[in-house]
């Protein structure tokens, strides 16, 4: 082999293994990797244990989205033809603190909790997939101009959004049923949610 061949051999050489190098996972990127699966899993757990609940009738029956206020696991429209009004609230002959006090009431089974009233209607989830209601959740301009902390305190110190856990008897004497996730994995859920960026799954 004459000189200049193996010249050329040399550098084709050095150009195969240059890009062999380029296309190869450095021993960092793939730990990051590795490690990075974890998280996801633990983000989109909280997300799915956080939706379970906000998808829930105890939450949905209070966020329609054609403004009348829904009733009972089957999200039956309120009685006496009951409607958002102002300040979603119904109207002043029909008002929802007319019925509904800051506590349930054991003996009418109307339930009750501070401030009752409807979701603004910009937070409307009736008939959302959990992506778009996640979606509209950390929205400021949906969500009432509320950070990720505003966001937080919202959601685990409200007792009107804590109510879900302690909706007390219906007209019937029956409980009435609660969210499938604890009111403490709800909270865990949502602040890890939020802590981590508030990832909205993709599948």
């Amino acid at each position: 082999m004459n000189l200049k061949t193996w010249f050329i051999f040399l550098m084709i050489s050095i150009v195969g293994v240059l890009l062999a190098l380029a296309n190869t996972p450095t021993i960092f990127e793939y730990h990051l990797l590795e490690n990075q699966q974890p998280e996801i899993n633990k983000s989109d757990e909280a997300f799915n244990k956080m939706m379970d609940v906000l998808t829930h009738q105890r939450c949905m029956n209070c966020h329609p989205n054609d403004n009348i206020p829904k009733q009972g696991n089957d999200r039956r429209p309120h009685y006496f033809g009951m409607a958002r009004g102002e300040d979603d609230k119904g109207f002043q002959a029909t008002n929802c603190n007319t019925c509904h006090n800051s506590e349930n009431n054991t003996y009418s089974g109307v339930p009750g909790a501070p401030h009752w009233s409807l979701a603004p209607a910009s937070m409307g989830w009736e008939g959302l997939t959990r992506s778009q209601i996640a979606e509209r959740l950390v929205d400021k301009n949906a969500n009432g101009q509320r950070s990720f902390d505003e966001l937080l305190k919202h959601m685990t110190e409200d007792e009107l959004v804590l109510w879900a856990w302690t909706p007390g008897i219906d007209p019937n004497g029956q409980e009435r049923e609660v969210p499938p996730v604890s009111k403490e994995e709800f909270k865990n859920a949502v602040e890890y949610w939020l802590d981590n960026g508030a990832v909205i799954p993709t599948k």
